[in-house]
């Protein structure tokens, strides 16, 4: 038991956990090493507000882009 690997999660505190991890995986029972942990493929309930989502970021880049060409004619208007 003192041999095994550690789990390699961090704690609160910001010290690693050091629980054994769960045979083949890195991390221990308790965060996210146990059959069946984590969110099922495609979970929905993930999606909170979607600010982050790739649509999202490529809208306000495209916005970014659209502000720095207006305000680059307005400066050699004036």
């Amino acid at each position: 038991m003192l041999a095994s690997p550690r789990c390699g999660a961090k704690t609160r505190a910001g010290t690693p956990c050091r629980a054994p991890a769960v045979g083949g995986k890195n991390r221990c029972r308790l965060h996210g090493g146990a059959k069946g942990s984590g969110a099922p493929a495609g979970n929905r309930n993930a999606l909170k507000h979607g600010h982050y989502s790739k649509r999202a970021i490529d809208d306000r880049r495209a916005l970014r882009g659209l502000l720095r060409d207006a305000r680059r004619v307005i400066g050699e208007m004036g």
